[in-house]
């Protein structure tokens, strides 16, 4: 144990991490922990998982995340999890348009199911329409033309939204206590001691309350960084697009049950919610940062109005992916547009970590979730627990660490996380997409 089960505990940030180690310290007897978050409920709407699904896909070309993902799914099958989550499978292709480089990423994902043994099992080729077809037929009006790739029935995804108010909910009854709104609107860590060296004290709220802690676990998403600046451009806040379609209830019930559909080189989209109707639509491509000039690090716009559309070039990319094979959907209107921001590492390994320069292991950092870590909600918590009960105070997972700074020659180049293998597109700053503001007449 870590001799701080009766001890204060402060988790910032009701999001996917934070109510996930907030529900495993619950569960491993540590009895005084409070959950702050600037939103007004959960889900929170400044949550990157405040939504209505999330792909839940195993294959990774790195063994070490196939492994921690299947572990995931096991999770994802217990009594909490398992009504928030859907095994439809994840249709992974090409279109006959795709470039070299989306090729070459389908395959190695493909190769990389194929090489684990459970998930060999699952795997389905598709080599054309007809190989399609005999899984979603619901795609026969669609041109599909040139598609290839797999089918990995072993896939899915969850409600994301659902989950997280299933967590919280769990948390309440364990007596996790949560401030939420303007209680909960955390705008710095406190310390004491010296600059050099310095304790975590609690936490200070936009209306100037202050909560002591004896630890502070920062699990605050696309805005760690505000937090913690020590963090510097390891950690910066990025963002891609989702809008959705609405459809009626005979177009719903007909695609219920479809795999989680994702054309490498355009998008992807998930069968409809039950009871609204949505589909949910997004685009490929590089994504979205918010560049502070004057530190080069990317933060989350100020407010979610901000983030309310869908740049042009990613709704044409979301039509063509309907044209391909949904062709009736095409030119609907797609609403709720919006950008998700999320916490991104230029490696997309996580940081799950004490914060250098703090004594008395008295500040977390639980961060990095890079666009894949909702997957890995229902153990997340575990990490932070083992972390703590770690005799020697250290992260034993290497790749988890508190990261080495970004050199300056990469810095400020506005190319983040683009050369993670399996990102396509070029980031682009939010400055040069952004709607112009609208006129107060």
């Amino acid at each position: 144990m870590s001799g701080l089960e009766s001890k204060s505990i402060l988790v910032v940030g009701a999001g996917a991490f934070g109510l996930s180690t907030a529900l495993h310290l619950a569960q491993a007897g540590y009895s005084n922990i409070t959950v702050l978050d600037k939103g007004s409920q959960v889900p929170s709407p400044y949550s990157a998982a405040n939504d209505i699904n999330k792909i839940l896909r195993a294959e990774y070309e790195d063994p070490f995340y196939t492994d921690l993902t299947k572990k995931a799914f096991d999770a994802w099958k217990t009594p909490l999890f398992a009504p928030h989550f859907r095994q439809t499978g994840f249709l992974h292709c090409v279109s006959g348009e795709a470039p070299e480089r989306a090729v070459a990423t389908l395959n190695r994902f493909r190769a990389a199911a194929e090489q684990d043994a459970e998930l060999r099992k699952q795997i389905v080729p598709i080599n054309g329409k007809d190989d399609i077809l005999a899984t979603a037929w619901q795609y026969r009006e669609g041109p599909l033309t040139g598609w290839h790739g797999y089918l990995n029935r072993y896939d899915g995804y969850a409600h994301s939204g659902n989950a997280l108010i299933a967590v919280f909910q769990a948390c309440v009854a364990l007596g996790v206590r949560f401030l939420l709104g303007e209680k909960g609107d955390v705008t710095e860590i406190t310390y004491s001691g010296t600059a050099t060296n310095k304790r975590a004290t609690g936490v200070k709220t936009r209306a100037g309350h202050r909560h002591t802690g004896d630890l502070v676990i920062v699990a605050a998403g696309a805005a760690a960084g505000r937090l913690v600046p020590e963090l510097g451009q390891q950690v910066v806040a990025k963002s891609w697009s989702a809008a959705h379609v609405k459809l009626t209830d005979a177009e719903a019930a007909a695609l219920r049950g479809i795999p989680v559909t994702y054309a490498r080189d355009l998008g992807f989209f998930f069968e409809p919610e039950p009871g609204t109707n949505l589909l949910k639509v997004c685009p490929m491509g590089g994504g979205y940062i918010n560049t502070d000039p004057r530190t080069g690090v990317s933060h989350a716009p100020a407010t979610a109005d901000e983030s309310r559309f869908m740049p042009a070039e990613d709704e044409k990319r979301c039509r063509k992916l309907l044209a391909h094979t949904l062709p009736s959907l095409a030119e609907r209107p797609l609403i709720n547009k919006t950008l998700c921001w999320f916490a991104d590492t230029s490696d997309s390994d996580f940081i799950v970590d004490y914060v250098p320069g703090t004594t008395g292991r008295s500040l977390v950092l639980l961060s990095g979730d890079s666009g894949h870590g909702f997957k890995m909600f229902p153990i997340v918590g575990e990490w932070v627990k083992s972390l703590l009960q770690a005799k020697d105070g250290k992260q034993s997972v290497e790749r988890w660490r508190w990261k080495q700074p970004v050199p300056k020659e990469d810095s400020g180049k506005g190319n983040w996380g683009d050369n993670v293998s399996w990102r396509l597109g070029n980031t682009e700053e939010f400055e040069s997409v952004r709607p112009p503001p609208k006129g107060k007449l």
